[in-house]
């Protein structure tokens, strides 16, 4: 296949993405979702995520844990505030990943709401990265550990 009909065809099924995330979930938050081979992406695009908005994300980000791909990244480089009741949900389906075996990781967070996790003391039990790039060394890493904890886990001879 060219690569630019290759190009083409991954453009127009991102888009067929961003438009089914929106019609299933009935929400209208902006989000870009990549799927990566290990991991997805969603970057949300809105300058803040309230209250009204907080359920419906819950809902798309956990749909990720029945995915071929569970691995979750959110980018909020695009956001300038969140409230504490969206931060705590951030909480929540962080926990619900990691009890299910899946990573998920907050990236490029303005200096404004890394304050406010901080207030909130919620960077000790998220995973947040600077950038998207150390985001997905995370995934990586975790799934690497998860590799060999199925290979420690498994008795000798098998």
């Amino acid at each position: 296949m060219h690569p630019k009909t290759y190009f083409q065809k991954s453009l127009f099924l991102q888009k067929i993405i961003y438009f089914t995330a929106i019609l299933i979930a009935g929400y209208q938050m902006n989000v870009k979702i990549d799927t990566k081979e290990k991991f997805t992406v969603i970057t949300v695009q809105e300058a803040a995520i309230t209250a009204n908005m907080t359920e419906e994300f819950k809902k798309m980000m956990l749909s990720y844990l029945s995915a071929e791909i569970p691995h979750l990244i959110i980018n909020m480089k695009q956001v300038g505030s969140v409230d504490e009741e969206t931060a705590n949900m951030l909480a929540t389906v962080h926990q619900e990943f990691y009890a299910n075996n899946a990573s998920f990781i907050v990236c490029e967070l303005q200096k404004k709401l890394i304050s406010h996790f901080e207030e909130w003391e919620l960077t000790d039990v998220l995973n947040i990265t600077p950038t998207e790039s150390e985001a997905w060394d995370i995934v990586q890493m975790e799934e690497i550990e998860r590799e060999l904890m199925r290979d420690f886990d498994e008795p000798a001879g098998e």
